[in-house]
């Protein structure tokens, strides 16, 4: 495990040692003897991430190259980095390593072996090293025998870029250059980084051979019968995905092939915030379980007991553990074509119902916005929720146009008959701050009478507003919550609501329409 140079498309990294391929309980160890975490009372070892307790979005940078330049949608989320920047971040980052101990994983990123790419994550702590064994596959012996590289990543928290010589923004900085095929990450500790890096690497690579990268969680049930669940994060794309009655495929990034669906990774990435054995039984369970990882979650460090109601390092709080963690888990972390497609929302403004039924076009339309709404929480002043669009479920990780992703969903939805839904687990009873929560309880039912396909034999209303079908009566589900605009105290109140929330798709959406045709603009929402 501590042996071999590592050499960098020609630059030779010289570090103090190198420590590769540490398993589950050796990465602890190094991790527990270099101070960089706690032992938790049942097991898990939790670490923190200091000022970077989520992604740093504003500091990405993708090298504009040959191999890039008409291939990926440059704007504020795929921003560009000249190669000679990068060529100088990449020196002085392997200048950096010198004489320091390095980590090295040797992972997959994808489970399907036609599509997979094979991963070199360099990092300089255990627990980073551990993370990226967590959360990508790890190769079988065999494999790793023959193992050779497709992409490294250099991972190097403590790292500072200079914004002048490395033409980034901060001394943080996110940097890929496709053509090389290196990731640079430096200045920030947040983990989360390594992971949405080989999920931004397959988003890049698949689409040309006609996969569909998806940002989503996927199950399946004992007829084979594959569910997709797209939503970004705080929609409960993890935690409605993970049903003791189906098998999990993966909780967050797959992709749709010929083949199949099939889980980009090896683990999960859940948020811990007020996480409860009631609601989530499942993940709850992984907090006690040795070989999780969690990040900025409150530890007593006399008694090692874990609070994770408190959000005093952060909202966003993080598990990392292996999928296989979760009992209904499918151990090829792939299975066949999917029949449904739930688009999650957390509609924070009380206006969407609980659950529709779209038309290929309102999918198409839907997928493209990718809404939801976040809640302003303690920002001084603020009293509205934020409507949040990011297209495809997913816009930080999506190299290429939105309308690549779209025209794979929408031939893959075609070919195979795919029902699709859209689903609000935010608000009902008013916005945020007058009504209340979606019950999961209500959500749980209605997503399982659709998955069984009880659903698409009930009655349906054409919503007004949007335009997709709403049933009328679901059986366990109190009818009158099926119809948001009747659960308001003031209808006027709602009809306004409803017709903010519509100009804000709208004005969204003027971005995509040159890109898209006729019959998915003519599916966008319009007031009553």
């Amino acid at each position: 495990m501590t042996d071999g140079a590592i050499t960098i498309d020609g630059l030779q990294l010289k570090p103090a040692r190198i420590i590769r391929n540490l398993n589950r309980p050796l990465a602890y160890e190094e991790a527990i003897r270099r101070d960089e975490g706690l032992l938790a009372i049942d097991g898990p070892l939790v670490v923190e991430t200091g000022r970077h307790t989520g992604r740093a979005a504003k500091d990405k940078f993708i090298v504009r190259n040959a191999a890039t330049e008409n291939e990926v949608w440059w704007g504020a989320v795929n921003q560009p980095m000249e190669q000679a920047a990068f060529d100088r971040l990449l020196a002085d980052v392997v200048a950096y390593y010198e004489g320091r101990e390095v980590f090295v994983q040797e992972s997959f990123g994808g489970a399907d072996p036609d599509y997979r790419v094979a991963v070199r994550v360099v990092t300089e702590t255990a627990w980073h090293s551990l993370f990226a064994r967590t959360m990508l596959i790890t190769p079988d012996e065999d494999e790793r025998q023959g193992f050779k590289s497709d992409f490294t990543i250099l991972h190097a928290p403590g790292f500072a870029a200079d914004p002048a010589r490395h033409g980034c923004r901060s001394e943080t900085v996110i940097a890929m250059d496709f053509a090389r095929r290196i990731v640079l990450i430096g200045g920030t500790a947040y983990a989360g980084e390594i992971k949405k890096s080989v999920f931004t690497i397959l988003n890049f690579l698949l689409p040309p051979e006609g996969v569909m990268p998806m940002h989503c969680s996927a199950n399946v049930g004992e007829a084979g019968d594959v569910a997709i669940f797209f939503g970004l994060s705080g929609t409960g794309k993890t935690t409605l995905s993970a049903d003791p009655r189906r098998q999990l495929i993966g909780d967050d990034e797959h992709g749709w092939s010929d083949n199949g669906v099939f889980n980009f990774e090896g683990g999960c990435y859940a948020k811990m915030i007020r996480l409860s054995a009631e609601a989530e039984p499942e993940i709850f369970a992984t907090t006690k379980r040795f070989g999780t990882i969690l990040e900025n979650v409150v530890i007593d460090p006399e008694t090692r007991i874990l609070d994770l109601d408190s959000d005093a390092k952060t909202e966003n709080t993080r598990g990392a553990y292996p999928v296989d963690f979760i009992p209904n888990h499918l151990p090829e972390n792939r299975a066949g074509q999917p029949k449904n497609i739930v688009m999650l929302t957390a509609d924070a403004f009380g206006v969407l119902p609980p659950i529709a039924r779209l038309t290929p076009e309102q999918a198409m339309y839907h997928f493209i916005s990718g809404y939801t709404a976040k809640v302003a929480g303690t920002e001084i002043g603020v009293t509205e929720p934020q409507a949040t669009f990011s297209a495809c479920f997913g816009a930080p990780f999506m190299p290429r146009h939105p309308g690549v992703y779209g025209d794979l969903l929408r031939q893959r939805i075609a070919r195979h008959g795919v029902t699709c839904w859209l689903v609000n687990t935010g608000w009902t009873g008013g916005p945020y701050g007058i009504g209340h929560r979606m019950p999961i309880k209500a959500t749980r039912t209605l997503l399982n009478a659709a998955l069984d396909g009880s659903l698409n034999a009930a009655e349906m209303r054409i919503d007004p507003n949007f335009g997709f079908e709403v049933p009328k009566v679901v059986p366990g589900v109190d009818a009158k919550i099926l119809d948001p605009r009747g659960t308001w105290d003031d209808p006027a109140a709602y009809d306004a609501k409803a017709a903010d929330l519509i100009r804000r798709f709208n004005e969204n959406f003027a971005q995509f329409e040159d890109a898209v045709d006729e019959a998915i603009r003519k599916a966008a929402p319009a007031p009553a």
